[in-house]
Order: C-alpha cells, then sequence, then structure tokens
C-alpha cells in the first residue's frame, strides 16, 4: 500500500469563518486523498498509509456535534491500523488536535494551537513543522495567505526527504464558491511538478486575480501609454485594426469589451468610464510581453 509522506496543516478563522488545509508530498495527486474541509464543521487532513474514510466519517462526526479530540478517538478506535496513520482535525470551535501513529517512518510528528494542527511524515526533521507555525502566526491576512505562508515555509525548511511532487490547498466558507452555491471557496493542485509548492503560489495569485476586486485606488484609465501597450496586445491577437493612437472610443471599448471578456477579466473594466485594474494590465503586459 502506497504511503503518503507527506506535511500538512489544518486551520481556520473563526472570525472570517473558514475552515482549510494546505498540503504537500513526493507522492503524485496528494490533493485528491488528504484534504477534507467543511464550512462551519471543521478540516480533517488524513495522511501516511492514510484511511480517506477518516475524512468524510470525521466531518460527520464533527456535524452532528463532536469535538475534534472526541471525533479523533472514534476514528482510532474503529481503525486495527490506526499506528499507521497521521491525520490532523481542527472543528466548528477552532479545537485542534493531531495524530500520529507508533509506526508512521521518521521524522513523524505534529503540533498544535489555537485554531491549527500541523503534521508531518517522512520529513527532513522536526523543524519542518516548526518553521510551518511559526509561518502561520507570524503571517498577515486571510486563512489562504495563511496556510500558503505555513506550507511554504515547510517546502523550504525541507520538506518531505524523499524529495518534491505534489501539492494542494483547500478552503472553505460559508457560499464561498463560484456563485455563492458552495462552500468550496479555494480549491487547487498542482498533481505532479518538479517544485509544487511555488507553482500553487502561483495558481493562488491567479485566483486572486480572476476573482478579487482592486480598490478604487488601483483604477487605471486607459489612455496615452497604457493603453497604447494594450492597443498593440488586442492589434498582435487580432481583436484591434484602427489607429495604435492612446485614444480611448467607441470602437477601442468594444474591442476591449471582447478581448477582456475573453481573458475572464470583464469584471475588472469599466467600458463607460474606461479603466481597467492594475493588476489586470500588470498581468497582461506580462502575459503578452509588452
Amino acid at each position: 500500500m502506497p504511503r503518503f509522506s507527506t506535511f500538512s496543516i489544518a486551520a481556520c478563522d473563526l472570525e472570517a469563518k473558514t475552515w482549510g488545509i494546505a498540503v504537500a508530498s513526493k507522492f503524485p495527486a496528494v490533493g485528491a486523498a488528504v484534504p477534507w474541509v467543511k464550512a462551519e464543521i471543521g478540516a480533517v487532513a488524513t495522511q501516511s498509509y492514510v484511511n480517506t474514510s477518516y475524512g468524510p466519517n470525521g466531518l460527520e462526526m464533527m456535524a452532528e456535534g463532536l469535538s475534534a479530540e472526541k471525533t479523533l478517538e472514534k476514528l482510532l478506535a474503529g481503525d486495527e491500523e490506526r499506528e499507521i496513520r497521521q491525520v490532523g482535525l481542527v472543528d466548528a470551535q477552532g479545537q485542534a488536535v493531531t495524530f500520529t501513529g507508533e509506526k508512521c517512518h521518521d521524522w513523524a510528528g505534529g503540533l498544535t494551537g489555537p485554531g491549527y494542527a500541523i503534521q508531518g511524515n517522512i520529513l527532513t526533521g522536526a523543524d519542518v513543522i516548526q518553521k510551518m507555525e511559526s509561518a502561520f502566526l507570524e503571517t498577515d491576512g486571510d486563512l489562504p495567505a495563511r496556510l500558503y505562508a505555513a506550507l511554504y515555509a515547510g517546502d523550504r525548511a525541507g520538506g518531505d526527504k524523499r524529495g518534491k511532487q505534489a501539492a494542494a490547498i483547500y478552503v472553505a466558507k460559508p457560499k464561498g464558491g463560484y456563485g455563492g452555491f458552495l462552500d468550496r471557496w479555494i480549491d487547487y493542485r498542482v498533481d505532479d511538478h518538479l517544485d509544487p509548492v511555488p507553482r500553487l503560489g502561483e495558481l493562488l495569485e491567479l485566483h486572486e486575480l480572476y476573482m478579487g476586486e482592486s480598490p478604487e485606488s488601483e483604477r487605471v484609465a486607459l489612455q496615452g501609454d497604457i493603453l497604447i501597450d494594450i492597443q498593440k496586445i488586442m492589434a498582435n491577437l487580432g481583436y484591434y485594426q484602427p489607429s495604435i493612437d492612446g485614444k480611448y472610443t467607441e470602437t477601442v471599448a468594444e474591442s476591449l469589451n471582447s478581448f477582456l471578456g475573453n481573458e475572464n477579466f470583464e469584471n475588472r473594466f469599466n467600458a463607460k468610464e474606461g479603466w481597467l485594474d492594475q493588476p489586470v494590465v500588470d498581468y497582461l503586459l506580462k502575459k503578452f510581453k509588452i
């Protein structure tokens, strides 16, 4: 049976009503098995000869009102191979618990604090989870940012001593999914990569670029040199034919509607007022090498 030599953090932000897990491993598609999360219920990270039933069963128990500690007790009691398992849980109240079986391969262990459980096995050393804890506690921002900071710190500290292959982050909050229909807010996986954790960070940056909103101070007027650069991009891609002159006209607005709609940035552009969010401008200039 394959073993998930893995390091992970399960955590919550009670004020923001978010629960999540970040995980990395020298094992393909680690995000398909380790993280299990439900908004306002809790999070379960199950690893090391992973018993995937811990995920749905653990969430069901916590949904019924059991604490993370009591849920862990029940999960372990029903598993004859518990000594090869590793698991971390955080419940709806932010109580956290972690377990490392006696037969998990060195280095293996975990730690907890208010609202977080960190664990890993076949690591380069205990400093991996210690660095993860420090990064999580010292990083400002929302839960996804703090989870990623912890994962990145553990990865750079050595992580899985066998090497690198996959990473994932899953964060849930009420109505956090696209359109507000589900609680699945952040769900990104890098299933097979030479350096998966930095790549996961790039995907989180793209999420913010496409799904985020900029303050009014970051709105850029589409005129002059900035518009000339964007006109060049649109001309090269076949969206625009008239003069490249930096003048915002109805024809330019129509071309931008088509171009930015195709790039999925229509929500960060105002055709009537003629502005575009600065992060999108920066991204387009970099992507199309202007």
